[in-house]
Formats: structure tokens, sequence, C-alpha cells
């Protein structure tokens, strides 16, 4: 329960509105519009070539769509268990202390700050940036340079917008998330148009398998998986959605089903207008469909999906720093990433100083490299909250579990991450290589600075004036009240 019993009266004490803190705003309509703003980003738009490439046929890459989709679906509710069971905000980190203990939650804040976030932030916003700028060098090859520049725009927007206001961040949110839902449908109607009209030789002898390897079919998954990420980012802010132990059961479950349905009719359309050879040519594939089935709708094809994209980064950058939120008021990161602004109530340290390395990788990295980059780390993690979850339930039968997914659910959802995530390391070594090292970088941190602090007394004076420093220039304090 909030303790929220703080007035302003005759003796000197703040009225329940000036208290600092954040406060419950998010009711069904708005949570549903954040997770299904939040998946439905860049993904449907570049993922189809990821998953085509490495699966091989038309069929079996529309059956990983749809195994995608339900996979996704069954890590949700194992989610929305979670999200039931601990009603603290903090998502992954949150759930994996609570199950497996402090390392491996505090590994998954190490990983999120220095390359999962910096990572999933930059792909999409390459992908907004591609977007916003392609139509105006067509059929010319855009400048990489300024595709960058236009990226580091979306995401200065969106940092911006989520340092200012709760209300605007969730309300730009509900409105970004209906016109990609707008865009979708625009690209489901013609398509199911020429289908009906009996246009299906792209679909004759879909399940050819000649090109297909086991072992790049992981990668396959994870194109799809990158597509429907995004489910997990409302438990991210469970402190701040009102009757969570209905509305994150409810807003799971009416997302992931809608998301689902959406994504496997957009492929389908995607390969009535257009053979796989030339959707494995293009880098922008919803353009090339708008110009073959749109021609009179081509060029608004790049707008929508340029907020499309502008969604998913918002509602990344809403949930994220909650996690670095609640991993600093647990004395696992720095204290000021706990910190929320005087005035505005937003956790402005832990959106802000996210904000350099998104814009380092984003400089450097490129889109489908960065893919199976964060990917690894991601699942991995994934994968362990959810055997967590099997733990807790062992060792904890009598907790209070308003909502309970079925073990077989929870199960299955766990032995297929943790089967995807081994496999990858053998289908693509280097990146999830580097993926797994970073996150091990940790270890020897979470012991010298967590477990028992042991930096010198010079580096901790230097530690605290830095932090003291930067809570002045940012106007921002402790929050004042228990919000969970």
């Amino acid at each position: 329960m909030e303790e929220t019993q703080v007035k302003k009266n005759e003796d000197g004490k703040k009225v329940e509105d000036e208290v600092v803190r954040l406060r419950r705003q998010i009711s069904l309509l708005p949570a549903v519009s954040f997770i299904i703003g939040t998946v439905v980003g860049s993904g449907i738009f570049i993922a189809p070539k990821g998953v085509l490439m490495n699966s091989g046929s038309v069929g079996l890459s529309l059956m990983v769509w749809a195994l995608c989709g339900v996979l996704s679906l069954f890590g949700a509710l194992c989610y929305a268990e979670l999200g039931t069971s601990f009603t603290k905000s903090g998502g992954h980190y949150l759930y994996l202390l609570e199950t497996l203990g402090p390392l491996p939650a505090f590994l998954r804040l190490w990983a999120e700050f220095f390359f999962i976030r910096p990572a999933v932030t930059s792909y999409v916003a390459l992908a907004f940036g591609r977007y916003v700028v392609e139509p105006f060098f067509a059929p010319c090859v855009a400048p990489t340079v300024l595709i960058k520049l236009v990226s580091i725009l979306g995401v200065t927007f969106v940092v911006a917008v989520n340092c200012w206001s709760v209300t605007l961040a969730s309300r730009t949110q509900v409105t970004l998330t209906f016109i990609k839902m707008f865009a979708l449908v625009l690209i489901i109607i013609p398509g199911v148009i020429a289908l009906a009209k009996g246009q299906t030789t792209n679909f004759e002898n879909g399940f050819e398998v000649d090109s297909l390897t086991l072992d790049r079919l992981p990668l396959a998954f994870y194109n799809g998986l990158y597509a429907y990420g995004g489910w997990f980012y409302l438990n991210y802010v469970t402190e701040e959605i009102i009757n969570p132990n209905r509305n994150i059961p409810l807003a799971i479950i009416m997302s992931m089903v809608t998301v689902t349905v959406f994504y496997v009719l957009v492929n389908v359309a995607y390969y009535t207008m257009m053979t796989p050879a030339e959707l494995l040519l293009s880098d922008a594939v919803a353009v090339t469909f708008a110009n073959r089935a749109l021609q009179g709708l081509a060029s608004v094809i790049p707008i929508l999906v340029a907020l499309s994209c502008l969604g998913a980064l918002n509602g990344g950058c809403f949930g994220s720093p909650r996690m670095l939120f609640v991993g600093a008021r647990e004395g696992h990161w720095p204290p000021i990433f706990s910190m929320i602004h005087i005035r505005r109530h937003t956790p402005l340290p832990a959106v802000l100083l996210q904000y350099p390395l998104v814009l380092l990788m984003l400089i450097s990295g490129e889109i489908y490299q960065l893919i199976n980059f964060a990917s690894f780390a991601r699942w991995f993690f994934i994968a362990l909250a959810t055997l967590g979850m099997l733990v807790h339930r062992y060792r904890f039968p009598q907790h209070l579990r308003p909502f309970k997914v079925p073990l077989v659910i929870a199960v299955t959802f766990t032995v297929v991450c943790f089967f995807i995530v081994g496999l990858s390391l053998y289908s693509d070594p280097w990146n999830t290589g580097r993926s797994c090292l970073l996150t091990l970088t940790g270890v020897p941190v979470y012991y010298v600075t967590v477990y028992r602090f042991r930096l010198p007394g010079r580096l901790k004076h230097i530690f605290n004036y830095c932090s003291m420093q930067l809570q002045i220039l940012l106007e921002v304090v402790q929050q004042e009240v228990q919000t969970y």
C-alpha cells in the first residue's frame, strides 16, 4: 500500500501533491498502449528480412513469427505472475533479486546500463532515422551520417519528454500506439485483398528447406523475438500502475494476443506482394511494400513507420530507467539514480545518465549486429528470471500470488529460452560471446563495490562529491514516501 498520509497543515507539513515520489498514474488503456507501443516499433519493419534470411523459406518464416508470438505470450504470462507477486517496480532486476539473489540481479543492472539498453535504443533509433531520411534520397542510398544525426534527434526528443513529465510520456505513448496500429492495418488490408483475389504465387512450395541450416535457426528466432521485445516493460513500472493485480495480467494478455495476430497478418501481406528475393534485398521492407501495393499512399508509410519507431523509443526510455532507479534504491547502483526531480516527479538521473552511452553505441553500431549483440544477454536474464520464479514457487509455496501461470507454460518458456541462448553461442559466437564476456565483467565490480565496499577513501570522497554536484545540478532528491 502507498504511504501517502503526508499533508500540509499549520505545522508546515507537505500536502500529498507536493510529496516527491513516483505516482500511480497508469490505468488499463495506457498500460495496454505501453506494451503495444513498445513492442510494435522498428521490429516488424526490419526483422522480416532477418527471419527469412535465417529460416530459409516463406512457410518456415511465418511459423517462426507465430511461434515467437506464442513464446512471447508465455513469457509475458510468467511476468504477469512475477509482477503481481512482487509489488516493486524494476522488472528483471527485482525478480532476480527476490528469487536468485543479489549477484544475478546486479549483473542484470550492469548489462542493462552498459550495453543492453544502449544497443536496443540504438537499433530502434537507427530504424527511425532510416525511415525519415531514405524517402528523400530514393532511389539513391541515403547518407549514413544523416541517418545517424536524425536518429540522435529522435533519441534526444524521447529523453526530453521522459525527463519533463510522466503524464506527457504516457499520453505520447497512447497517441503513437494508435498511429502505429493504423500503419499495420494499412499494410494488412491490401495484402488480404490481394490474397483473396488468388495472388498466392509466393506461398507455393513455401516449406522448401534446402537453404535451411539448423545453426542459423536460432538467429531467425532472435530476429522474430526482437520484433516482439517489449512485453516485459510494464513490469518496470509496477509502482506506477493503478490496481496492478488486475491491470498487469489484463494488459499483458490483451496486448500480446493483438500483436501476434497483427504481426502474422503483416508478414502474410508482405509475401503476398513481394517475392522472398525482393524482401531480402530490401532494407526498408514497409517502404518497398508501399511502393508496390499503396502507390497513392507510399509517401505516408515511411512517416508512419518512423512514428512507430519513436513510440518504441519512448516506451523503452520510460521503462528501462525504472530498473536502474530500483537498483539504486536497493543499494546496487549509485544513489543518484534513485533520485526524483523535485517538481517534475520523474526519475530524471536514471533517464538522463543513460543518454551518453546510447549516443556512443548509436554512432558506432550497425543494426543487425546490434540485434544479436543485445539479444543474448537480454534473453539469458529473462530465462533466469522465469527459472527464479519456478525456484521461488518451490521454496515458498505459501507466498501470495494473485495471478498464477500454469506450470507447463513457465517450464516450456524457460527451457526454450535457455535452448535458444545456448545455441546462439554456436550460431554467432562473436557477438554473443562479446555480450557474455561484457556481462561477466560485472562480477568483480559487484564484489568490490556491493558485496564488500573496498574502494579507497579518496575515490569514495571523489564519488560522493560528484554525486552531490549532480544532485544540485539536476535538482533531484530521494523519494519522500514508500510507493510499494
